[in-house]
């Protein structure tokens, strides 16, 4: 049987040789429609096997076992002149009206590109992705863990302010708002990225099911929107290859984009799991969609608004939130007010540095909260590095393991977490100490012997004074040169 992490990487060697995919953007946004495509051909083997009456949404010509099975098949320039103006042209147009695999494959396409220069190095790319049968458990489930490293690839593809977020923060968040496939809970990510926390909700639901008709739910219970085309696409891929038919609840759209007084009841979900962009910035105009006490272009703080509105009454929140929404003043402040006025703001895990090494050293915080009450006091957990640990990178990343101590900790909502008790890395803080600090909520940890970084006070002439050095050394070594060249 072929090694799938060997294909893979031998795909995206030749990738290396052709001039149109010289970097990680092109190699992901091609690798990411043709595994699509080759998925989506290996799910229609088995819907046509389950269903007696299945029809594929794709002409005969379309289907990838038609034009890229055959490893003796088209090549070269024939090859690149279908791909370029039959393929992607027919698949971004494709018609269906109401049908929803249509629609779907037309989304999906809609900002495909091809980047390859050479017919003969795609057919080769095409014959080795021939080689995972996605419908072979043992292939999918090492090509599911592959395509993660392929996912993480995607931090120098994409914008400042997106980052992959950790499977295990995910996994942690999931378990923790514990999505309930028996009360038939319908659960959202408005910042989908390429499915993470999607998956992870599936697989926890999986946990759950009993029956086909459970089963079924799972398939359409939760919902996605992605702004930029490339993680959308993957995101289509990653649900494909975790059992979902038809991936159609995943919009390609700027969940921003939209009045915030536009979303309905209909459209309010019971669970939101979510790591919203932060870091970056809303283009012109955006902030207009919401009102003006919230208006802003950080795009972290205004998904926080969203949150607030999208969510059911008794709707529970687990998110990814920088440090600077916890500390920031203005609008920041006032966001901040809403959230515990109209939320129950139970928890919030401290992160430490490194996290999201290498794409960012920004902190960031793990927040879950319920709507329907107000605060009465937040539940603060400091979470420490490893044993002998002092920083994440690549090779070393946050593992679920390491959260074992939360979860032991954490308690039951329903009894008002009513086990919890302080430690060295737990501490509570009342709303009235919130309101008192202007709703300042980054707390740091009343045990910890860190004193933290210092007063600003004290820092700035630090920081100045050490300005200054610089300054008289890099004009000693200016004058050091300009004597040696004239000697």
């Amino acid at each position: 049987m072929p090694n799938v992490s060997n294909i893979v990487k031998s795909i995206q060697d030749i990738m290396r040789k052709d001039a149109g995919t010289y970097g990680d953007a092109q190699r992901l946004e091609q690798l990411g429609w043709m595994f699509f495509l080759k998925i989506f051909d290996d799910r229609e083997e088995e819907l046509e096997l389950r269903l007696d009456n299945y029809t594929s949404p794709l002409s005969k010509n379309l289907r990838w076992r038609n034009w890229a099975k055959d490893e003796e098949g088209i090549t070269g320039e024939a090859l690149l002149d279908f791909v370029n103006n039959t393929l992607l042209p027919k698949l971004k147009s494709l018609s269906g009206g109401a049908d929803k695999i249509s629609g779907l494959i037309r989304m999906t396409f809609d900002d495909a590109n091809n980047y390859m220069k050479n017919g003969t190095l795609m057919r080769q790319v095409i014959n080795k992705i021939n080689g995972i049968d996605f419908n072979a458990s043992d292939d999918r489930h090492m090509f599911g863990d592959i395509y993660e490293k392929i996912l993480k690839d995607l931090q120098s593809a994409g914008n400042a302010g997106e980052f992959y977020t950790p499977r295990a923060v995910t996994q942690f968040i999931v378990e923790q708002v514990n999505p309930d496939l028996n009360r038939r809970e319908t659960i959202l990510d408005p910042a989908c990225g390429t499915g993470g926390f999607l998956t992870c909700v599936i697989d926890h639901l999986r946990k759950q099911a009993k029956t086909a008709a459970d089963e079924q739910y799972i398939q359409e219970c939760f919902s996605g929107i992605e702004k930029k085309h490339l993680p959308h696409v993957l995101c289509m891929t990653n649900l494909m290859l975790h059992g979902i038919d038809v991936p159609s609840n995943v919009r390609h759209d700027n969940t921003l984009a939209r009045p915030l007084t536009s979303w309905s009841p209909k459209e309010r979900v019971d669970v939101i799991v979510t790591n919203p962009p932060f870091g970056g910035m809303e283009e012109d105009g955006i902030e207009g969609n919401y009102p003006a006490d919230f208006r802003t272009r950080e795009t972290a703080d205004l998904f926080l608004v969203l949150i607030m509105r999208l969510l059911k009454a008794g709707g529970r929140a687990g998110l990814v939130l920088p440090d600077g929404t916890l500390f920031g003043e203005g609008v920041k402040t006032r966001i901040k007010e809403a959230l515990l006025t109209d939320c129950n703001l139970h928890t919030i895990v401290r992160l430490p540095n490194g996290v999201f090494n290498p794409y960012t050293g920004i902190r960031t915080n793990l927040l879950f909260f319920t709507k329907g009450a107000p605060t009465t006091h937040v539940w603060y957990y400091e979470h420490p590095y490893p044993a002998g640990q002092k920083s994440y990178n690549k090779g070393k990343p946050i593992r679920i393991e390491e959260f074992e101590s939360e979860r032991q900790w954490w308690g039951n909502e329903a009894d008002g977490f009513a086990s919890r008790v302080e430690n060295e890395q737990a501490w509570r803080v009342s709303i009235e100490q919130l309101k008192a600090s202007n709703y300042n909520l980054d707390i740091k940890n009343p045990h910890s012997s860190d004193t933290g970084p210092g007063d600003v006070d004290h820092l700035l002439p630090e920081y100045e004074k050490l300005l200054q050095q610089i300054a008289a050394t890099r004009a000693a070594l200016k004058q050091q040169l300009q004597e040696a060249l004239t000697r």
